[in-house]
């Protein structure tokens, strides 16, 4: 399944809203999505087959990579998720998504008695709108709230031509009627303002007034009026939260976030456009390549690949020689750019945004490496160095024990060649020689049962080559059992390391004192995941085994239940796991097993 290729990438996507790109292998996007929460909703394409929605099955089938951008809100992400479709227009979403529109709310500004209104169109001049909002319910609720509240109208100014007396809502007080009841624009223009503020979360005095209420109902014991009033909050609340008004400010900007670590330099570069962000980019630089001001670096270096420049740019720290570079990035443009380092409000909201992006885009970056042997060689590099070797690590081997009380014992040993996991030479061990509860002992014989093949020439033998470097999970005695293991083959020529897990330390023959990288560092970061494979491997075996056994000695505790019922039960139904999962009629199917006795193997095994 495609899953095992994004294992990691999937599991480091932030729990946060914002839109997903899939693409096949030549980088072309298939699919854009929106989410709620990226991580759920990206992986949940990956848990599982779909054969029930063949275009979504030959969806999987050729994704190659995918790619995402964090928003502030879900409905920015909605916002994005129509600008990217438009602009890649991916294959699989002419049938795959809901291609309705969403609903905004309109004011009329420009109008002397402007109206607001609920509307799934975007093109009126002179209009705010607000949204879009992706529950209608929410937005109609609300509407009623502000109309209850506020005298406003919220029909067409073509229902009053004519008419000679005001219409029903003037009367219930829900709206002023500008064609047929005096009313002073002045005084209606400070209701609008009011209605703004509150649509743009700056003015909470109606939810204060509704808690209020809804406080007030039910000390009165009012339960349901009180549930009312909870519901109208509820829909505000939604409503409000993270809304972007749409039309206001129309200036483009790019907005850069960093993220560095691994002696690498991330920028993520967010394009607003008209008001609304319509993608972004991410760009690496290597640390090395940048001597002191890291974001003039990121600007010279993007900004000289690229001639669409926008008026501003917002930055999360000042530039060095801004001055210079701004004349530079103007002459490229041909028009004034402006570099702006925002210390409050939206664009301060902005830049907080592209610094997560670069941050969890980092994160993937990571993981999927700088692509292929390019970032395997440098990877390996970084250990050689790091870790004093005298050649590069091209062979890693890591073993890992598991045990529980004593019991079920059992040993991994992973394989990564070139950085990437060998799995076809991945190996578990049973531990044979050992008696009870002893992990130095344990790592002996493992290290002893897998080094004992170095150098044997005879057929069939895949491990014979030696490895470059042996890691083992804990700390000084498990270094110690990998040494003696090491010096009972004559083999201590390998490096060898033991990798604590509680301060990560690394612990060497021959130095007192623990080998303390960087907490950053890539070669860490490549020995942490080496060893959280070998442990998730060695976990995996040692479950398996224990609940095999945990289920066979359930049976020997059954009264009735001898070996000649064993034997028929694990025929009826393959595997202990098998009799487990049935239920007690079908357990009355086996020879020899009463319905009696079925429920007694039943209620045992549960």
């Amino acid at each position: 399944m495609t899953d095992k290729r994004f294992r990691e990438e999937l599991k480091n996507l932030p729990l946060l809203p914002g839109c997903y790109l899939f693409k096949d292998k030549t980088g072309r996007v298939l699919y854009v999505g929106k989410a709620r929460e990226l991580r759920r909703r990206v992986s949940s394409y990956f848990r599982q087959r779909h054969p029930d929605r063949p275009k979504i099955e030959l969806m999987m089938d050729k994704i190659g990579a995918f790619d995402f951008i964090v928003t502030g809100s879900e409905v920015d992400a909605l916002v994005l998720e129509k600008v990217l479709i438009k602009k890649y227009d991916p294959p699989f979403n002419t049938d795959l998504r809901d291609d309705k529109s969403y609903p905004y709310l309109a004011i009329t500004t420009e109008e002397e008695f402007p109206r607001v209104f609920v509307t799934r169109e975007l093109h009126r001049r002179g209009t705010l709108y607000f949204g879009p909002y992706t529950n209608v319910t929410a937005l109609r609720m609300t509407l009623d709230l502000l109309r209850s509240v506020y005298p406003i109208r919220t029909y067409a100014r073509q229902r009053a031509t004519g008419r000679s007396r005001p219409f029903l809502d003037y009367h219930v007080k829900w709206a002023l009627n500008p064609g047929s009841t005096p009313t002073d624009a002045a005084e209606y223009g400070e209701v609008i303002k009011k209605v703004i503020a509150f649509l743009e979360g700056r003015d909470a005095s109606i939810i204060k007034d509704l808690r209020s209420r809804m406080k007030q109902a039910s000390t009165d014991l009012a339960f349901e009026q009180a549930a009312r009033l909870r519901d109208k909050i509820e829909a505000v609340e939604y409503l409000i939260d993270g809304q972007k008004v749409v039309s206001r400010d129309k200036t483009n900007r790019d907005v850069i976030g960093i993220a560095e670590g691994d002696g690498t330099i991330y920028a993520r570069i967010l394009f607003v456009r008209g008001g609304k962000m319509v993608g972004s980019r991410g760009y690496a630089l290597a640390a090395e390549q940048v001597e002191e001001d890291v974001l003039g670096a990121v600007l010279e270096r993007y900004y000289s690949e690229t001639t669409r420049l926008p008026a501003e740019i917002l930055l999360p720290a000042p530039v060095g020689e801004s001055g210079l570079i701004t004349d530079w990035l103007s002459a490229r443009r041909g028009r004034k750019v402006s570099l702006l380092v925002p210390q409050r409000g939206e664009k301060k909201e902005l830049v907080r945004l592209a610094n997560a992006n670069a941050k969890y885009a980092f994160e993937q970056y990571r993981i999927r490496g700088r692509g292929g042997e390019e970032r395997a060689t440098w990877l390996m590099g970084e250990l050689k160095k790091d870790l004093g070797l005298a050649e590069i690590p091209r062979r890693v081997e890591c073993f890992d024990i598991s045990t529980l009380q004593g019991t079920e014992t059992v040993a991994s040993m992973v394989v990564f060649e070139n950085g990437k996991p060998r799995k076809s030479e991945y190996r578990r061990f049973r531990i044979k020689w050992v008696g009870g509860q002893d992990d130095f002992a344990s790592m002996v014989e493992v290290l002893e049962r897998r080094l004992r093949h170095v150098g044997v020439d005879e057929p069939g033998n895949k491990f014979a080559i030696r490895p470059d470097l042996i890691i083992v999970d804990g700390g000084k005695p498990q270094l110690s059992a990998a040494l003696a293991a090491e010096t009972a083959l004559k083999l201590l020529d390998i490096p060898t390391f033991a990798l604590a897990k509680r301060e990560e330390e690394l612990f060497v023959a021959g130095r007192e004192e623990p080998l303390r990288l960087p907490r950053n560092a890539a070669s860490l970061n490549v020995i942490r995941h080496i060893r959280d494979e070998a442990h998730r491997f060695a976990i995996t075996y040692h479950r398996g085994l224990r609940g095999r056994a945990m289920l066979v000695s359930a049976f020997d505790a059954i009264p009735g239940v001898g070996a000649v019922k064993k034997k028929a039960l694990l025929k009826k139904f393959g595997s202990p796991a098998g009799v487990y999962a049935a239920s007690a009629e079908e357990l009355t199917e086996v020879p020899g097993v009463s319905r009696p006795l079925a429920e007694t193997i039943y209620t045992a095994l549960h």
